[in-house]
Parts: structure tokens; C-alpha cells; sequence
């Protein structure tokens, strides 16, 4: 069961073959995810991950680990705050900010900070449905 206030994390880090496969998958083939030598022209100075490649992580956890299966994914806010590189170690952060038990919904505060600096580079907010665990 989810509870409020509740905080799960989850470890996570992407690879460039990674990057590479969601420009393919999104067709988002901006230079500056896959060209180091575009990239270092940039005030990022190296190759940045999607934003929406970090924050479909969230629609893991939430799909598979927390709250887990059956879940529904309803809404979700994001503010990208720092660019995310590959090969680096993040921890998501969901903190259960509100149940509404006669929906079997909760809302869901959705971090993700890089590990090794505890920076946060995205935040926002989520909505999630279950009606086994959210009660």
C-alpha cells in the first residue's frame, strides 16, 4: 500500500547507446544529445541526455515498482533544471504528497538529483492511479 508521505528512490544512470536509441525512438536527433564535437560548442560543453529520457523513468517506477503493476499513470509536471549526462549516477526521489482515497489516486512529488553533488536537475509533480495499493 502507497502511503502519505511515503518516499521510495531509485538509483539509475544512462549510457550514449541509450541516448542514441531514444533519438531513434523519438526521433529527437538534436546534436547536442549525440554530437560530442556540436555539443562542446554549447554552454552544456559536452553531450546532454533527453529530458524526457530521464523523466520516463518515472513511468518505471511507477509502472513496475512503485506503487507496481496495475498502476495507471494520470498527469505529470516537469521542470528540467540542470542537463543530465550519460554514464552518471542519479537518484529519483518520489515523495507521496497526497492520497485521494475515493479515486484511488495519489499525488506524487518526482525528483531527480545527481547522486555524487545531491543537485536536483528535474522536479515535478505526478498523479497515479491504483485501485489495490492506493486505498
Amino acid at each position: 500500500m502507497i502511503e502519505l508521505n511515503q518516499i521510495y528512490t531509485h538509483e539509475f544512470q544512462f549510457s550514449q547507446k541509450e541516448v542514441e536509441q531514444f533519438a531513434q525512438v523519438t526521433g529527437d536527433k538534436n546534436p547536442v544529445h549525440l554530437d560530442a564535437a556540436y555539443a562542446a560548442t554549447t554552454m552544456f560543453k559536452k553531450p546532454i541526455m533527453h529530458g524526457m529520457l530521464s523523466a520516463s523513468l518515472f513511468s518505471k517506477v511507477f509502472g513496475t515498482l512503485f506503487p507496481g503493476e496495475g498502476t495507471i499513470y494520470l498527469k505529470q509536471s516537469l521542470n528540467f533544471l540542470r542537463p543530465m549526462y550519460v554514464d552518471t549516477t542519479y537518484v529519483a526521489v518520489f515523495t507521496v504528497k497526497e492520497i485521494v482515497k475515493e479515486k484511488n489516486r495519489a499525488i506524487v512529488e518526482t525528483i531527480i538529483k545527481d547522486k555524487a553533488n545531491d543537485t536536483i536537475c528535474t522536479s515535478g509533480e505526478a498523479t497515479v492511479m491504483n485501485v489495490n495499493k492506493i486505498k
